[in-house]
């Protein structure tokens, strides 16, 4: 994410989040519903690796049938064409979006982020 240091986040300007727990980013200045806070806030969980996947969808079968599958074998999944597919950050499901094609390789673009308990 080099040059996107300016990107807002305002979802990390709320005071508190629900219960008892403690502010999302803390400070020392005085609470201020227009503080603006950007991606730099976040510097220290930068190289904090995470696992992305897409999920195009999903099939049930046999152990037997999955090892009479060959190569050229087509497995029928859930979603239909068009359908927005799952993207999960360390197996919690953050996003859905559309496969699109970036040059020679496919890609993914985020169409609707998940917020918690929204799944």
């Amino acid at each position: 994410m080099m040059g996107n240091d300016e990107v807002e986040l305002p979802e990390l300007a709320r005071d508190s989040t629900p219960g008892d727990q403690r502010a999302l980013l803390q400070t020392d200045q005085a609470p201020d519903s227009d503080l603006k806070r950007s991606a730099s806030d976040l510097e220290a969980v930068f190289d904090v690796p995470v696992t992305v996947s897409a999920v195009l969808g999903k099939s049930a079968m046999e152990v037997s049938n999955l090892l009479k599958l060959g190569r050229g074998a087509v497995v029928e999944l859930d979603r239909k064409i068009g359908e927005a597919i799952d993207i999960y950050v360390n197996d919690r499901l953050v996003a859905r979006g559309e496969v699109v094609l970036v040059e020679d390789r496919l890609g993914v673009t985020m169409t609707e982020i998940i917020k918690a308990g929204q799944s």
